[in-house]
């Protein structure tokens, strides 16, 4: 996927995609819930951008209709959100998360937690990262 970030608009159509897998414009508004539904030309044009940026393939043409899938998976387009996200923080992990402890937005029991079954818990890293011998 190119490095230009997806719009929430964007995001939501690509999330659609990941749950109905290949599919028409038509189908993907057809699944928005009814508080959410925007005009056809409205999905269309999110569509081909979500394309442009290489979120989207083509994958063959019925008739009129266009079907596309993900070129991304969710994890793809997770990590990406990360590197965006550290990138903010000027790289820095230890940054990233101490805002997220400032703002409430994480607790120290919530770092602990993740600590005990992120990877680093489960591979025998200590904390300077490296493995033990």
């Amino acid at each position: 996927m190119n490095k230009a970030r997806l719009s929430k608009a964007e995001t939501r159509i690509l999330e659609q995609y990941w749950k109905l897998g290949t599919c028409s414009v038509r189908e993907v508004l057809d699944s928005l819930p009814e508080d959410e539904r925007v005009a056809y030309t409205t999905v269309q044009t999110l569509v081909y951008r979500l394309e442009q940026k290489g979120a989207l393939r083509k994958v063959k043409k019925i008739g009129n209709a266009q079907l596309f899938e993900p070129a991304i998976n969710q994890g793809q387009f997770r990590s990406g959100l990360v590197r965006d996200m550290l990138d903010l923080f000027g790289g820095s992990p230890q940054l990233l998360v101490s805002n997220l402890l400032e703002t409430g937005t994480i607790t120290l029991r919530d770092l602990k937690v993740l600590q005990s079954a992120g990877p680093a818990g489960k591979s025998g890293r200590n904390r300077g990262g490296k493995r033990h011998a």
